[in-house]
This record gives C-alpha cells, sequence and structure tokens, in this order.
C-alpha cells in the first residue's frame, strides 16, 4: 500500500521516498511488538492502538488511497485482505499476576 501511495503522492518511480520508508520502518517495529503476533486482526478491527496518533492519522491516509486501487494493482493481496476483515479480532491476551517471592513465613 505504501508503495501505491508513495508513488501517486511523491512521485516515486522505484522504492519509496525518505518519508514513506520511515513509516514503513516505524510500523514494522510496531508489528514486531503487537501482542497478537500472528493472529493479529486487521488495524480497524483491532482492540490495541499501536501507533502515536500523528502516525496512525498518516497510516489511515495510505490505507484509505492504496486500499481501493490494491484491487487493479494487487487483485490476489486485496482480497485476502478482504477475507482478513471477516476474522474476528481476538481478545487481548492477559498478563500472567506476578508470583510472590517465597519468603520466611
Amino acid at each position: 500500500m505504501l508503495r501505491i501511495y508513495c508513488r501517486d503522492h511523491h512521485a516515486q518511480i522505484a522504492g519509496l521516498c525518505p518519508d514513506c520508508e520511515g513509516l514503513l520502518d516505524y510500523a514494522g517495529k510496531r508489528l514486531r511488538v503487537c501482542p497478537f503476533h500472528e493472529d493479529k486482526p486487521v488495524c480497524n478491527k483491532c482492540t490495541v492502538h499501536c501507533y502515536a496518533p500523528a502516525l496512525r492519522e498518516r497510516v489511515q491516509q495510505v490505507m484509505r488511497y492504496a486500499g481501493p486501487r490494491m484491487l487493479y494493482r494487487h487483485p490476489w493481496l486485496a482480497v485476502l485482505h478482504l477475507l482478513d476483515t471477516l476474522r474476528p479480532a481476538p481478545e487481548l491476551p492477559r498478563k500472567r499476576p506476578a508470583r510472590k517471592a517465597p519468603g520466611p513465613s
């Protein structure tokens, strides 16, 4: 999606501009620490907001623009993404309660 957006908005012929490259790196970092891991839902159904508000707005702009265009440029990926939207969002994994260290009784 970022390549589609960057090519059309920043006139990048190949690759990404530095601004979009930074956004892609940020998204990759956030995905690596996602508590859902492999079960991550699509962003608009996710119960955890991974992105800082300003970057979340930028990602939404990219998705709003590139999402419909994916049907023409990458139809198989667009279909897979649409199927992902049908999956229910998993619940956030609960943290285990801290165990008390054994001490003198």
